[in-house]
Parts: structure tokens; C-alpha cells; sequence
């Protein structure tokens, strides 16, 4: 709720930015034909990703992966971070906040082993891990309508900075909690969904979605199809589960005051003094640079007005990617650097887990500049 609240006190600013001429209504017009399908994606993908884990598909997998490990954390940890990581790429980086971590923070609890190697793993990978495609990450979809890039174009360009950011996070995550992740568990008896039409339709949709989304296709379209799908499918058979809260309203409208608030910035040239720090150039230490900028910048205001802010100086791909490394990966010190964190969060005290934010943002301040870094220099490799 706060987050709406939010959205709209910004997209009251921004009103009063077009009514006073401050954002003329042509850059306006702009903004709608450029955000408005990428909120409808946002949407959808959130309705798909609600009715798949209400069908159970999320929660059978991994119970799965659990009696997989054989009650080896260590096996069952490399299950999540894989689990995590298609999440994140394939559903967006807020799915696999709000949707895995409930998944895996239960798995830790029946197995008798510390969740908060499993919790740290989920949001971590869910800001680096979301690097790869469009679909990952809100910042993506808008660096690649700016750029006009197929979904396979955008991952070719991002393969390389996407895998060392994972890696490194995955090495950072065992590295400072190898004792936990190196104990034993009892492996707990896999559960049977409970309705297995809706199952097997959930199942059915969202892996009929995934190449979708890299068809080409305007990723809204076939996630509005596959929301319509599960929609139907639950209106036949579990109609109680539909419910306005499937809506993410909050998000929409913080977005979109993120949105109009910046443009009325752009507009009103408040943000050219960030052409300063954020440099020029496409050398190794100058793309570190502008990922740093990016880091920084998503840290202190968070990562979607910190992407819109420095976007107009990222002049050309390479470059956008590096802003995106830092905006993406970067933004995990402060709580409030990516939603995905703030909803991931939520959903821990919601089941009694306590998280220390100092001891999160000392971690933040280790892993963030590591994951930046190695992925920075990827990027500046395979550019080459």
C-alpha cells in the first residue's frame, strides 16, 4: 500500500509538471505508447505467476528438487540457485521475490537446515541473476524497446556479463555460508498438487510461455494470452481464487510515477548534470564507470528512476548494458534499491523470518561491487 501511495504522490507531480507546460504533452504521448505495453507485460506475467503457484507448480518443483538432493544441502542449495535463476530470467526478477522465496524458506524449515542461505540466494540472484533477457527486469524491457532489439539480439549482447554475475553471486553466497550449506537434512515426502487439471494447465502455459517471450513477439501479447488461459481454467474450477489482489495495482502505479516523475525531470534538464559522473566512452574503466554510477544511483534512489535518470548518456548498446549491470546487479546494499527486495522482505517476516538490514548491506557492500565488476569486464570482453 505504501508503495502506491507512493506512485501516486509522483504521478501527481507529474500532472502538475503537464499541466504548468514543464512536460509538454508531445514527450507525454511518448512516454504512454512506450511504457503502457510494458506495464500490460507486467501485469500479466504478475497473473501468471500468481495462478501458477495457486495451481501448486511452484511448490511441486520444489519438493521435487528436495527429495533430488538426497538430503545434501549443498545439492539442494545448487537446486534453488538454478530454480532461481530460471525464475528470474524467464518470469521476472519481482516473481521470483515474491513467489520463491515463501517456496524456499518452507523447503529450509522441513529440512531443519538455516533459510537465510536459501532467502540471501533468492534476492540476490533475483537483481543479478535478472541481466540476460527483457523479460528479467522492468530496466531491461526499457533498454530494449530504446534500443529495438530482438529478445535473442538483447541476450546476445547480455549472455556474458549475465553469466559472471550469477556465478560470482553463487560464489559469494557459498563463501560466506559454507557450514550451513555443507550440512545434512531428512528429505521430506513431495507433495501431490491438489488439483491436478489446474496443475498440469498451469504447467502446460507457462512452458508454452517461455519461448514465447523470446519469439520476437511483443512480450505482452503472449503473456496477456497465457494470463486469459490460467484465468479461465481457475474461473472453472477454483473461481475463489480469483480476486482483484491478482492485480498488481501497487507496482502499476509506482511505476508509472517513476515514469512521468523522471521524464518530467528530463524534461525540465535536471538530470544533465548526471552526463558529468556518468562520463562517455566504451573502454573497460569507462563502462566500470557508468555501472558504478548505475549502482550507486539504484542504491540511493532505486534502480528503475536510476535507469531512467542516466539512460539519455548511455548513447549506444554496449553502453546501455553496462548502465543496466549497474542498475540490475548493482542494486543490492539498500532495501530499498530494487522492489524485488522490499517485496522479497515482506514476504521473509511474513513467515517469521527475521533478516538484519546492517548485516544485509555490509554483504550488499561486498557483493555488489564484485558482481558489478566481473560483469562489467564481460561485458567489455565479449564486446571486443
Amino acid at each position: 500500500m505504501r508503495i502506491a501511495i507512493v506512485g501516486m504522490v509522483l504521478l501527481v507531480v507529474g500532472a502538475i509538471a503537464a499541466i504548468t507546460g514543464v512536460l509538454p504533452g508531445s514527450e507525454l504521448a511518448g512516454l504512454a505508447a512506450r511504457v503502457v505495453p510494458i506495464l500490460a507485460f507486467v501485469v500479466a506475467v504478475t497473473i501468471v505467476a500468481e495462478l501458477a503457484a495457486e495451481a501448486g507448480l511452484f511448490r511441486v518443483l520444489a519438493h521435487r528438487l528436495a527429495a533430488l538432493a538426497r538430503g545434501r544441502a549443498i545439492v539442494l542449495w545448487l537446486f534453488v540457485l538454478v530454480l532461481a535463476v530460471a525464475s528470474t530470467i524467464f518470469l521476472s526478477l519481482d516473481t521470483t521475490a515474491v513467489l520463491l522465496t515463501p517456496i524456499v524458506v518452507s523447503l529450509a524449515a522441513h529440512a531443519r537446515i538455516s533459510p537465510i542461505p536459501f532467502a540471501l540466494t533468492t534476492v540476490w540472484i533475483a537483481n543479478t541473476g535478472s541481466l540476460l533477457l527483457p523479460v528479467s527486469n522492468l530496466t531491461n524491457l526499457l533498454a530494449a524497446e530504446h534500443l529495438d532489439l530482438h529478445p535473442l539480439q538483447f541476450a546476445a549482447l547480455t549472455a556474458a556479463p549475465a553469466a559472471a554475475a550469477i556465478v560470482v553471486t553463487a560464489a559469494i553466497v557459498f563463501l560466506t555460508r559454507p557450514r550451513q550449506l555443507l550440512a545434512r537434512f531428512e528429505p521430506e515426502q513431495a507433495e501431490r498438487p491438489d488439483d491436478p487439471v489446474l496443475f498440469w494447465v498451469a504447467a502446460a502455459t507457462v512452458v508454452s510461455l517461455v519461448p514465447a517471450l523470446v519469439s520476437g513477439v511483443e512480450v505482452w501479447i503472449p503473456a496477456s494470452i497465457a494470463a486469459a488461459v490460467l484465468l479461465v481454467a481457475f474461473a472453472i474450477r477454483r473461481p475463489a481464487v480469483l480476486r482483484p489482489g491478482l492485480v498488481p495495482l501497487p507496482l502499476v502505479l509506482f511505476a508509472s510515477g517513476l515514469f512521468v516523475s523522471v521524464e518530467a525531470l528530463h524534461a525540465a534538464n535536471v538530470t544533465d548534470v548526471l552526463a558529468v559522473v556518468a562520463g562517455t566512452g566504451s573502454s573497460p574503466l569507462d563502462l566500470l564507470r557508468l555501472a558504478g554510477v548505475g549502482a550507486a544511483s539504484a542504491n540511493a534512489i532505486n534502480n528503475l528512476p536510476a535507469y531512467l535518470a542516466l539512460e539519455p548518456f548511455a548513447a549506444d548498446p554496449i553502453r546501455l548494458i553496462a548502465l543496466l549491470i549497474g542498475v540490475n546487479a548493482g542494486a543490492i546494499i539498500t532495501p530499498w534499491g530494487s522492489l524485488a527486495t522490499l517485496l522479497w522482505h515482506s514476504r521473509l517476516t511474513s513467515m517469521g523470518v527475521e533478516i538484519s538490514w546492517p548485516r544485509f548491506m555490509l554483504l550488499g557492500l561486498l557483493a555488489a561491487p564484485l558482481t558489478v565488476t566481473a560483469a562489467t569486464f564481460a561485458l567489455a570482453w565479449s564486446a571486443t
